[in-house]
């Protein structure tokens, strides 16, 4: 993970435990602490590095003698087979005695947020038969991925891809004129979206006979939650839990984020209005998601990132599609470029910069800060129930989720990266199972990412980056979509379809895509890596014509060197 922050210098005396770097993964941040008291004599890296664990941070004089801070596994690698929490060591607190008071609630299983995990965590367990509480501080199930998240996003960029093909075929022929926008119809479609999926939730957790509480809950013992409801405050006492609290945006503090031209994601997809000069902050998915829908919509979008390429945690090649595309649709992406000032103006949003590309604005409309998330740990009570929680918020759980009491589990953004609601969903299953006396774990090898760009981007297990970091011997099997029938078709060939192979075995254990639906056809190369497919399989595997999807076969026969819709000179 690249540092974007030193928060120590040489000379300075630390406490153990105390912060020493931040670094950035596609959605989150997190703070590295030191593991032990004493002063920095010697700093080993700076903003921009790329750490791993074991990587050394800094030498630190303690009682004399000097020591090296090495970065935690908190911060590892990419890997192919995510870990389902971050390892980073958390002394277990004192659990609170029982209250002794009357419970409102009993129940056999409490859940703790009704996210895509928090919801199938709850619908799982009572289908298992058990008696489920799911508490949730959105009037609507569904908590931020569907309320303010993923779905809401996920409409107004269709809006902006409609948009956007219809702006396309005047070049085919086709003119539509230029779109009028009728942005109270744009935001009640998108709350529609939101709407249906929600009452649906609701519909299911009755059938289940799952109940739901709406407020916030707090652990207030190891066996009781309060929840603040709006009729006043309601005691649950529960044999087990399941904390799906989630996570919530990063607040720069160099912002005024009591200006309401200052938004995160959530403020972003509110869609008040279309502002002229919009600053996104922050390169990666959700800042690129957020850009892409109001570039469409009308906006001059400027993207400020501190790091070398948009979506850091992607191979540079997969992204260069997208950054060509976004290039003649945005004002300007600026890379190793970060804000370093921003207050309030009367005609405005005044900002400062600093780094290798300098925007020619400095006064916006609206500025989006979209530089990650943090996890919610700290916001729950954990420490009354004796839940250990990091000093960055997550909670470390092993294979079947459980944490550090045994009788209480923790799923998706809380417990680590990546920070996906698919991750959440699948765990949030092994949790429900485990809870109800069935023995699984979690060992999923991969969890693709995608960015719900135009084009999208999706990758999936190794990328070409870590297998060259770790010395991986593997192969590439790499189809240009300009040498494809469909995407010639729609006008769409600056994609193409990567997959990587381990050379030994050629099993498949890697890949990405670029282009129109990359997020529908990474779930092939997803299944090929968990079923450890060689590429004689995906390449003899029958794929439609013409789709993009023949792409992936294609790829593989790349790779095998039966490929007959390209022609590739033999090595000699």
């Amino acid at each position: 993970m690249p540092v974007i922050e030193v928060l120590v210098k040489p000379g300075d005396t630390v406490a153990k435990e105390q912060s020493l770097i931040t670094l950035e993964s596609d959605k989150a941040t997190m703070e590295v602490p030191s593991s032990a008291a004493g002063t920095v004599k010697e700093l080993k890296v700076k903003l921009g590095d790329e750490v791993s664990e074991g990587t050394v941070i800094l030498l630190l004089e303690t009682d004399g003698a000097a020591a090296a801070a090495p970065a935690p596994a908190a911060a590892p690698a990419p890997a192919p087979a995510p870990a389902p929490a971050p390892k980073t060591e958390s002394k277990a607190p004192q659990a609170a005695s029982a209250s002794g008071r009357s419970a409102d609630i009993t129940c056999q299983l409490v859940v703790l947020g009704s996210g895509p995990g928090g919801y199938s965590g709850a619908f799982r367990a009572a289908d298992l038969g058990l008696d489920t509480v799911l508490v949730e501080r959105y009037d609507t199930l569904g908590g931020v991925c569907l309320n303010v998240g993923c779905i809401p996003s996920k409409a107004l960029l269709h809006a902006a891809a409609v948009i956007d093909e219809a702006e396309a075929m005047a070049a085919h022929g086709v003119s539509f004129g230029k779109p009028k926008l009728d942005i109270d119809k744009l935001r009640d479609f998108k709350a529609g979206v939101v709407g249906q999926l929600t009452k649906g939730l609701a519909g299911m957790a009755k059938q289940r006979k799952v109940r739901t509480v709406t407020g916030t809950g707090t652990f207030v013992s190891p066996h009781e939650m309060e929840v603040q409801t709006a009729e006043g405050t309601k005691l649950i006492r529960f044999e087990q839990a399941i904390i799906a609290a989630g996570s919530q945006s990063v607040k720069l503090p160099a912002f005024p984020w009591d200006d309401p031209r200052v938004v995160d994601s959530t403020g972003a997809l509110e869609l008040k209005d279309v502002p002229g000069k919009l600053l996104v902050v922050g390169g990666g998915i959700i800042g690129l998601e957020m850009a892409t829908v109001y570039a469409a919509l009308g906006s001059e979008v400027t993207v400020v990132e501190f790091m070398d390429q948009i979506i850091p945690g992607a191979d540079a090649d997969l992204v260069k599609p997208l950054a060509k595309r976004l290039g003649g649709k945005l004002k300007g992406i600026h890379l190793k470029t970060k804000v370093t000032e921003a207050k309030a103006g009367k005609k405005g949003i005044e900002v400062k910069y600093e780094g290798e590309s300098i925007p020619d604005t400095s006064v916006f409309d609206r500025v989006l800060v979209a530089v990650g998330r943090s996890p919610n740990g700290h916001k729950i009570g954990a420490d009354k129930a004796g839940v250990a929680v990091t000093e960055r918020g997550f909670i470390n759980v092993d294979t079947q989720l459980r944490t550090n009491v045994p009788h209480i589990f923790a799923i998706g953004d809380i417990v680590g990266q990546p920070m996906l609601a698919h991750k959440a969903v699948h765990e949030a299953h092994v949790a429900a199972e485990v809870a109800a006396g069935n023995k699984a774990h979690f060992d999923a090898r991969v969890i693709p990412s995608v960015a719900y760009t135009n084009p999208e981007v999706a990758w999936v297990g190794v990328t070409e980056r870590e297998a060259k970091e770790k010395g991986l011997k593997v192969g590439v099997g790499k189809f240009p979509w300009a040498a494809s029938g469909r995407a010639i078709g729609i006008a769409r060939t600056e994609g193409f379809t990567k997959l990587i192979f381990d050379e030994a075995t050629h099993r498949i254990v890697g890949g990405a895509v670029v282009g129109v639906n990359a997020g529908e056809l990474i779930s092939e190369l997803a299944l090929a890596v968990e079923m450890g497919a060689e590429a004689a399989d995906i390449a003899l595997t029958v794929h439609p014509h013409p789709t993009l999807g023949e792409s992936v076969g294609m790829a593989a026969e790349v790779y095998e060197g039966t490929i007959t819709d390209l022609y590739i000179p033999k090595k000699k």
